[in-house]
């Protein structure tokens, strides 16, 4: 549910799902679905695999993001002249709007990156439409390089119904946390500190209004920022462990319940009280977060993929931190970047999982860190300070505890348009607070096949 380049998701309905399966013949076949190659048949001597074309669809498009990729398929090509690397670049929405098209089709991208959730990577591999990854992960030794907890959020069963189940299908470059920015300058002026619990946030957003500050810059047109607000208000009321459950579309898990209504209605008071952008609604999230950075709002709740353009912009005036803790630590909406996929249409697999592994390496991990963006790992290998710094403690914090909780969109096929449509509503009062639960809870009783 990010707006990585993200981001704000596009709306792509189920039946862009079913018609991707009806595109693809033998797509739910073992006869057409791609295998995976054991590590002892994986070419790895790159240098000898002929002259290769790897053309490579990403979504790397803000400041800090196209410079890294950029740096490193230039070191690629680099060090293998011989493989050239066709590049397109693509916003999110752009990207996930063709991508399901792209890799039904007669010449699919070699490398993608592709939405971890149920509706883009689920679909993908139920449809035999990505090659499955355990034997380079052999070959190349990346089970050492990541942990089980980055792992799972690419692998999926032959079902494409279960993330963190089955086989691996991608690897991911970067994390991500959803937190709270602040101007540090603002927050000095009314004589406040970053607050550390939920009431110390209740009174610097109470003091920034009655003050004629504007707390929480929000812009929702593209909604995903919604989401995100009530993600927030979840960790709150609901414990990590539940959150979890609801964002994997686990069986028995509900909506119902009183830490999720107390949760929607936070949401419903920061909004009577004003605590919002006026007008949130009507204003993209990308416009939003300039609005930040230009000094209009306290606070800015929203994700790490944004620290290189708001420390560009702002300096050592921004900070970031984690959501207020609950007893036990803060819990936090987060995982990883979008995976890197390869192809199962590919005629160069061997090529394809090298560029993977030569982007995911420790010196990519530290270029990834030099244009101000967040490795996935090797954090404490990084000499950063300021922003960067706090965000990558926070990062080691929270990855390393089950209080990381993924986004609300990986629950269900229709999982990002459910939500986002139905906080959106809840926001403009069109929902009261059980029937947007209840519109949750249908979405996830059917994907189980109703109760």
């Amino acid at each position: 549910m990010r707006t990585p380049s993200p981001v704000a998701l596009s709306v792509i309905g189920v039946l862009a799902v079913g018609l991707l399966s009806a595109c693809t013949p033998g797509a739910n076949s073992a006869a057409h679905r791609p295998t995976d190659r054991p590590a002892a048949d994986v070419r790895t001597d790159v240098a000898a695999m002929g002259q290769v074309t790897l053309t490579v669809w990403d979504q790397e498009v803000r400041g800090g993001q196209d410079k890294q990729i950029s740096t490193l398929n230039q070191r690629f090509h680099d060090r293998y002249p011989n493989v050239t690397i066709n590049r397109i670049s693509r916003s999110f929405d752009d990207l996930r709007n063709t991508v399901k098209l792209a890799l039904t089709g007669n010449e699919p991208p070699d490398v993608v990156q592709v939405n971890n959730g149920k509706q883009d990577m689920g679909a993908f591999v139920r449809a035999g439409l990505l090659t499955p990854l355990d034997g380079y992960a052999e070959a190349y030794r990346w089970t050492g390089r990541f942990p089980e907890s980055v792992r799972r959020l690419a692998s999926y069963p032959d079902t494409g119904d279960s993330l963190g189940e089955g086989k691996l299908y991608g690897v991911q470059q970067t994390g991500e946390l959803v937190g709270i920015y602040y101007n540090r300058a603002k927050l000095a002026q009314l004589g406040l500190t970053p607050p550390k619990t939920w009431e110390e946030l209740d009174t610097a957003l109470a003091k920034a209004h009655d003050a004629g500050q504007l707390p929480i810059q929000l812009g929702n047109l593209d909604k995903a920022a919604g989401a995100y607000l009530f993600s927030f208000a979840m960790h709150r009321f609901e414990d990590p462990a539940t959150q979890t459950a609801l964002a994997t579309g686990r069986a028995g898990a509900s909506w119902l319940t009183d830490p999720n209504r107390a949760a929607a209605r936070q949401v419903l008071d920061w909004v009577a009280r004003g605590y919002l952008t006026p007008g949130f609604a009507g204003l993209k999230g990308d416009d939003s977060w300039a609005a930040f950075a230009k000094g209009d709002g306290v606070f800015h709740i929203d994700g790490t993929w944004l620290m290189p353009d708001l420390r560009e912009a702002m300096g050592d005036s921004v900070g970031f931190l984690l959501p207020p803790g609950r007893p036990g630590g803060p819990t936090v909406t987060g995982g990883t970047g979008l995976p890197w996929a390869v192809s199962g249409k590919t005629r160069n697999p061997d090529a394809a999982a090298a560029y993977l592994d030569f982007i995911t390496s420790a010196d990519a991990m530290k270029v990834i860190a030099d244009n101000g963006n967040l490795p996935v790992v090797n954090t404490t290998d990084q000499s950063v300070t300021g922003l960067q710094r706090q965000v990558f403690d926070a990062w080691r914090q929270a990855s390393t505890t089950p209080a990381l909780v993924p986004y609300l969109d990986y629950a269900t096929q229709n999982a990002y348009e459910v939500v986002t449509g139905s906080v959106e509503q809840l926001m403009s009062r069109q929902l009261d607070v059980d029937t947007f639960l209840g519109q949750l809870q249908a979405d996830l009783d059917a994907s189980h096949g109703g109760r």
